[in-house]
């Protein structure tokens, strides 16, 4: 599965900017795998950065949006009325589009991205296969057993199982309330007695314990996204960053205000007045807020910015990739030596 790597942990591909070329160079040169986030990107900007990880020469990763445009009602449109009356800025309505879904199809196969993985829902069997024959590897993030069964089906050679503790959004193949909220480690053993397939664990694992935990429980591979936020490759900017380690911020919840999907964040003052208005559309919300958030973080005001983090974000730590990772690889080592 990832015979190559020196290490089974993989750095999450955070859009948005946070995983940057540096990030997942320096996941891959320290024995991880690195991924890529194609998602919000143009084909030219991802297609620069998959250029720069192959002639590192090192094992890589890109992640895909599957598209999804939910339908647009009038709950968008007072939703647009409510935000541009308290915040005084002109927002639009946007057109749907499938974030170049075909390009990026495109730049995978022609570049032969060793790992290629795949959010919210799973690619045809046909496209699934196109991207296998042409020598990478397929997989799809879920978050429940139904989900992890299509996945499958279609011809995944893994599955990421994101549990409720990740940060950032639901990788939910529909935009829908979820029936329920499986933690981690009861998701692990739910799909492992069900399914051979490989599995990538993901959601709310900071540190060494965790990893060897999850592992234990019958995942192939970790994947963490929250533990590298704060390294200084990570793309997240000064006022995230600060966001997560001040104090000033004692919980996440998971919040449709910002997208209009449900995404794990710090809770803040947007999240607590806009939670119960927000509509479920996906991508429109997204757009619709862009240019909130955009002054948000001008103004130094993460009360307004959307600053995803999984539950265990308190015990995030800063420096570079490498002290992140000899720190999760001397903490692994210990558990496996002495943790029951």
């Amino acid at each position: 599965m990832f015979s190559n790597l020196k290490y089974p942990i993989i750095q999450a591909p955070m859009a948005g900017g946070i995983a940057t070329v540096d990030l997942a160079l320096a996941v891959s040169q320290n024995g991880g795998l690195g991924f890529l986030a194609a998602g919000y990107k143009t084909p030219e900007a991802i297609e620069q950065e998959i250029i720069k990880c192959k002639e590192a020469a090192l094992p890589f990763g890109v992640n895909i949006f599957v598209p999804q445009n939910d339908s647009l009602d009038e709950s968008l449109y007072l939703y647009k009325e409510r935000l541009e009356e308290d915040f005084q800025i002109p927002l639009t309505i946007p057109k749907p589009d499938d974030d170049y879904w075909t390009e990026k199809l495109e730049l995978v196969k022609t570049y032969k991205v060793p790992y290629v993985s795949f959010t919210f829902g799973c690619p045809t069997n046909e496209i699934i296969e196109q991207i296998k024959e042409n020598g990478s590897y397929v997989i799809v993030t879920v978050t429940n057993l139904e989900e992890a069964k299509i996945a499958v089906q279609q011809g995944a050679d893994a599955i990421c199982l994101q549990g409720i503790e990740a940060g950032g959004h639901r990788a939910t193949f529909q935009n829908v309330d979820e029936e329920s909220y499986v933690p981690l480690m009861e998701f692990i053993s739910t799909v492992r007695k069900e399914m051979p397939v490989p599995i990538i664990a993901a959601g709310g694992i900071i540190n060494g314990k965790d990893i060897h935990l999850a592992l234990n429980a019958g995942a192939d591979a970790v994947q963490l996204g929250t533990a590298f936020l704060c390294t200084e490759e990570s793309g997240a900017n000064p006022v995230y960053k600060q966001a997560l380690q001040s104090g000033e911020f004692t919980e996440t919840a998971l919040t449709r205000t910002f997208s209009g999907r449900l995404a794990r964040g710090l809770k803040n003052e947007f999240m607590v007045k806009y939670e119960s208005i927000a509509p479920a559309i996906y991508p429109a919300v997204n757009t619709l807020t862009q240019p909130i958030r955009a002054k948000a973080l001008k103004d130094q005001n993460p009360q307004a910015m959307s600053l995803w983090a999984s539950t265990r974000f308190k015990e995030i730590q800063s420096g570079t990739v490498k002290e992140i990772f000899d720190r999760l690889i001397k903490e692994l080592e210990l558990c496996r030596s002495s943790c029951i």
